[in-house]
């Protein structure tokens, strides 16, 4: 019973997988990653302003 169990678990994960994966276009992973180099990007100037603005260091 238990290895019928993970057999089947295993042809799910595997179909979920293979059915995402052959959905994806490089349109949307490029735009996955310039999306997330903006993030990125952002973050660090928020993060090194509000450093600056809130440092003892004057």
């Amino acid at each position: 019973m238990l290895l019928n169990n993970i057999q089947l678990r295993s042809g799910v994960v595997g179909g979920t997988f293979l059915s995402t994966a052959i959905n994806f276009s490089f349109n949307d992973v490029l735009f996955t990653a310039v999306m997330a180099i903006i993030g990125a990007v952002v973050s660090f100037i928020v993060s090194y302003i509000l450093q600056k603005m809130f440092s003892d260091k004057e």
